[in-house]
């Protein structure tokens, strides 16, 4: 059974042949459940989005049940898959916010938005123009402080662009910045270790 089948089975849809304009009450649905809306307005596009606690998947009418069974499982996951990540940024924003006020509560700069993203080379980055930190997703499993260590780094970065002495003073305020940094170094050299060597041409 794949993902998809087994997300079938395991949610409850119900189907209703309605118009787009009857939609703000969906009868008979209690939160959490999934609703499947066949429209007669809708050709081919495929809508999905919450109301009321539940994920509503809007379909074309015409669209086969095996056509169904198929695209609302996915569209489902997109839904959850969205929320997951803005739940994601909004947790590593409130790190941020919690790690200035407690260790820089002289800096009044906050980032804009947090998110996670796939970096090889480095640990996080920060933009300071546009108020935009960046972490690596390597990090989604890190220890608690190790990912605070870089959320601290990368936020102090909104002040000062360069790692000089004004950086490195706030940076010493983190408590468990050696252990932290330690961690860091060891993931790095365990990387380096699994390359594949350079073979000669």
């Amino acid at each position: 059974m794949n993902k998809s089948d087994d997300l079938a089975v395991h949610i409850r849809v119900e189907s209703a042949l309605i118009e787009e304009q009857n939609q703000d009450e969906l009868p008979g649905i209690t939160e959490g459940e999934i609703i499947v809306i066949r429209s007669a307005r809708r050709k081919r596009n495929i809508a999905a989005y919450r109301q009321g606690g539940r994920i509503v998947v809007s379909i074309p009418a015409r669209l086969s049940k095996s056509d169904e069974r198929s695209v609302v499982p996915e569209m489902v996951a997109k839904i959850r898959a969205q929320e997951a990540r803005s739940s994601d940024q909004s947790v590593l924003a409130g790190r941020i916010e919690d790690l200035l006020a407690n260790l820089a509560p002289e800096m009044t700069e906050r980032p804009i938005s947090v998110n996670w993203r796939k970096m090889q080379e480095r640990w996080g980055s920060c933009t300071s123009v546009d108020g935009t930190v960046r972490i690596s997703d390597r990090l989604q499993r890190a220890p608690k402080h190790v990912l605070d260590f870089v959320l601290f780094h990368e936020a102090i970065h909104l002040r000062y662009g360069d790692h000089g002495r004004q950086f490195q003073a706030l940076l010493a305020r983190f408590p468990e910045r050696e252990r932290a940094q330690a961690y860091l170094d060891g993931y790095e050299a365990a990387e380096d270790a699994l390359l594949p060597p350079n073979l000669p041409n």
